[in-house]
């Protein structure tokens, strides 16, 4: 078994899902007392949110690099980027490490290819939606078509985020308003959505919506141990 190398902190809340499903999941494999090798660095989360909102991502590309780095020198085997945003500092992690990295946007695009959908929407928090760097990642690589909620329906989701989920706060007016978002993009030909941001499934599940979700924790975990088992 090799060695997952995990950055956490993009909220601990969602850090300590990973690290509950990477061990959960070894287990399921190999049986008997077995758990994942693996090392987690964690940051911390109010100074990633404050540069985050002030724009400043090569700030965060510094930050993002010396966990990574922390990671290669301790010995891990491959770098599992606990969050869908910071995937943003994906192209300097790759410039400063030998050791390969995991992509959440790749895990997650091969799990819709699976499913043969062709038009998928994308929840997450502003930068996510926003941004080109996962829907083109997945438009690209996969063929498959991106769409994002209208911007009210993003100003909602990105709120929801960062003043409750990462708060640990799960409420069910949100999830209604989560549901609603959800079924807009379904009348707009969504096929599936894409919960891109590791905190959305606290909130959202498959049986809160008529089309499948994709929940990119969990893809992304699992996708960690298939290859460090392989």
């Amino acid at each position: 078994m090799k060695t997952i190398g995990l950055i956490g902190g993009m909220s601990w809340e969602s850090s300590a899902v990973y690290y509950d499903l990477v061990n959960k999941k070894v287990r399921e494999i190999l049986g008997g007392f077995h758990s994942c090798k693996n090392i987690m660095i964690t940051v911390d989360f109010a100074e990633i949110e404050k540069l985050q909102h002030l724009d400043e991502w090569e700030a965060l590309d510094k930050l993002m690099v010396a966990s990574a780095k922390q990671l290669e020198a301790a010995g891990a085997d491959i770098v599992v980027l606990c969050t869908n945003t910071m995937h943003l500092c994906v192209p300097a992690i790759l410039d400063n490490i030998s050791i390969p990295f995991l992509h959440i946007a790749e895990a997650c695009g091969q799990e819709i290819s699976k499913r043969k959908i062709k038009k998928v929407a994308l929840l997450g928090t502003k930068f996510t939606m926003e941004k080109d760097f996962y829907k083109t990642y997945i438009s690209e690589n996969f063929g498959i078509e991106v769409i994002i909620p209208n911007h009210e329906e993003r100003l909602d989701i990105h709120r929801i985020i960062y003043h409750e989920l990462v708060q640990g706060q799960i409420k069910n007016e949100s999830r209604e308003i989560y549901k609603k978002i959800i079924g807009n993009l379904e009348q707009r030909g969504a096929e599936g959505v894409i919960l891109g941001c590791t905190e959305i499934p606290l909130l959202i599940s498959e049986s809160d919506v008529n089309i499948p979700t994709f929940d990119t924790t969990t893809i992304h975990a699992e996708k960690a141990v298939e290859w460090a088992l392989n």
